[in-house]
């Protein structure tokens, strides 16, 4: 059922500050708060592991071997990060982009486009097929008027 009008509006405005706080905590629960607590984890355990259990190192406080293993591991972080960002993101977006058949279909009708082998059938084809996705998005519709009102008459 759908709802119009002001009532419709406000609904939907607040669905969508309910869905971007939900993004806004997930990010900053995925992305920050869970890397710096199991970080933080993950050296308490080495600690226990590497140095409170040998009586060699037992004398090393707990803030000298986090210092010391971080510089440590952030380094070998970053340099691994480097390797992976040089040698794998070309194999990454390649095998993106290989998977990609809307795209290579664009990419292709954007070619036969500019070659002028593309008929008005096609182009009528490939916006009907374009305003298609773009529906399923529940995203507004961006372009021409004609577009905008094709939508409208089709909703009503």
């Amino acid at each position: 059922m759908k709802s119009s009008g002001i009532v419709g509006k406000v609904r939907l405005r607040d669905n969508r500050w309910v869905k971007r706080r939900w993004l806004d905590f997930r990010n900053g629960h995925g992305i920050y708060l869970i890397f710096f607590l199991t970080f933080a984890q993950f050296v308490t355990i080495q600690y226990r592991l590497l140095l409170d259990r040998s009586p060699m190192f037992h004398s090393i406080p707990l803030w000298a071997f986090t210092v010391a293993f971080v510089a440590i591991y952030v380094s070998l972080g970053e340099i691994i990060g480097y390797w992976h960002r040089k040698t794998q993101y070309n194999v990454d977006n390649q095998t993106h982009f290989d998977q990609n058949r809307i795209g290579a279909t664009l990419q292709l009708f954007l070619i036969d486009l500019i070659d002028g082998k593309i008929t008005e059938e096609e182009k009528e084809d490939m916006r009907r097929y374009l305003l298609k996705i773009m529906r399923q998005s529940r995203r507004p519709i961006i372009g021409t008027n004609e577009d905008r009102s094709e939508t409208r008459h089709k909703k009503n």
